[in-house]
């Protein structure tokens, strides 16, 4: 027997969902599912955003050149996208609070084990493997999945834009703090107060327990396989999916080669702690007016204008000379679009698929986005080793051939 529509589809899944479990979430309203869940995210995204301040002490401690940090965090990349499509087809299919408890213990075992790294091996099962696979059972793909599910269709814009946000916000929060326990505490005792911190996402996961899929939707009329055949052979997907893998290159190369970049050019840490902090403070307003956004205009529209945007943005700041000034300014403008595309990528999801499959489907997507991360930090570190001549950058002051390292 064909399918139904799509539009059908999940508008009849959604009708059962409501009718099935109710008695489910009694106690849990929006706001305390959207309070929790922005928690995970932050606490989620702010440590790993933060790893870029511990390249220069962990390679100076253990006399290694910075490709072996950068690889580990490349590694990380990888397996946090390869893993984010298996993360979210078991919470898809046994519910968010599993996943969410499982990525917390393995994010900060991957804390720890970090701090106490010594040879290169172990950094790339650690800050590599570890993290990546807690990354990929924490972080927004299967929040925003799990608000898309929970949360009245009222909310779900709105939801997603404070989870990216909170994100966001957890990278404001890191990259400061980092900063300064490293310079109290020293690196070490930073990375595991960091895996301490990440306790807190085992209560709030609660929150966002939601029923088994079959217990959800007993008569789900699509298979998993079913919904990634559907959704590979779809255009608009698989423009989503290049677009993210664009969006992670950046993200993830001036994440980790940022603070390292400044501190050739001659600036202290304390600018790339602000700069990145700048990031995730303007990634709020830049997130939430996403959200906002994706029920007033066409998201294919606004997801243009929030790629176009950071390319710009990173022209003309390789154009000018590197100044505190210019590197603030730099991370205000790049943290308006950091994330933002993030909502509208969500929200087109579930307008063209529905929420049966979406942690799963988000997790595709991001599969993209991380690929993109790993060439960002592994190429990013290739590139800083090699000399550059100087008829390759024209003239401008602010690369290696004009300030030699």
């Amino acid at each position: 027997m064909p399918h139904p529509p799509r539009r059908i589809r999940a508008r009849s899944i959604q009708s059962h969902r409501k009718l099935s479990h109710p008695k489910r979430l009694a106690g849990r309203t929006p706001a305390v599912i959207i309070t929790c869940g922005c928690l995970i995210a932050a606490l989620a995204f702010g440590p790993r955003s933060a790893l870029g301040f511990f390249l220069s002490p962990l390679s100076n401690a253990n006399h290694w050149g910075r490709d072996v940090f950068a690889f580990a965090l490349a590694v990380q990349n990888l397996l946090w996208g390869m893993a984010q499509p298996v993360a979210g087809a078991i919470a898809d299919r046994f519910g968010a609070a599993r996943v969410l408890s499982a990525g917390a213990v393995l994010y900060v075992l991957g804390l720890t084990l970090t701090a106490y790294s010594t040879n290169a091996a172990m950094l790339d099962l650690s800050a590599g493997a570890l993290i990546g696979f807690g990354l990929s059972g924490t972080t927004f793909p299967i929040v925003l999945a799990a608000f898309g599910k929970m949360l009245p269709a009222e909310w779900r814009s709105i939801a997603f834009g404070l989870g990216t946000a909170a994100g966001s916000f957890g990278q404001f929060l890191f990259s400061p703090l980092a900063v300064f326990l490293i310079d109290l505490f020293g690196w070490q005792y930073a990375l595991v107060g960091f895996g301490v911190v990440m306790l807190a996402i085992l209560p709030a996961s609660l929150a966002l327990a939601s029923p088994a899929a079959e217990e959800a939707t007993p008569s789900a009329p699509q298979s998993l396989r079913q919904a990634l055949g559907e959704a590979l052979g779809h255009r608009s997907y698989v423009l989503l999916m290049l677009g993210f893998f664009t969006c992670g290159f950046q993200l993830a190369f001036i994440t980790v080669h940022l603070p390292a970049y400044l501190s050739d050019r001659g600036l202290s840490a304390d600018v790339g702690g602000w700069t990145l902090a700048a990031i995730g403070l303007f990634n709020i307003v830049g997130a939430l007016s996403a959200g906002w956004l994706g029920e007033r205009m066409p998201k294919r529209y606004l997801l243009s204008l929030l790629y176009f945007g950071p390319a710009a943005a990173i022209l003309a700041f390789i154009m000018f000379p590197i100044s505190p000034f210019t590197c603030i300014v730099f991370g205000a403008v790049m943290g308006l679009m950091w994330l933002s595309t993030v909502p509208p990528t969500n929200g087109i999801i579930v307008v063209m698929f529905g929420t049966r499959w979406l942690a799963m489907l988000s997790g595709v997507t991001f599969f993209s986005h991380q690929v993109g991360g790993f060439l960002g930090v592994w190429l990013g570190s290739v590139a800083s080793t090699a000399p550059v001549p100087t008829i390759w950058c024209g003239g401008l002051r602010s690369c290696s051939a004009c300030f030699p390292r």
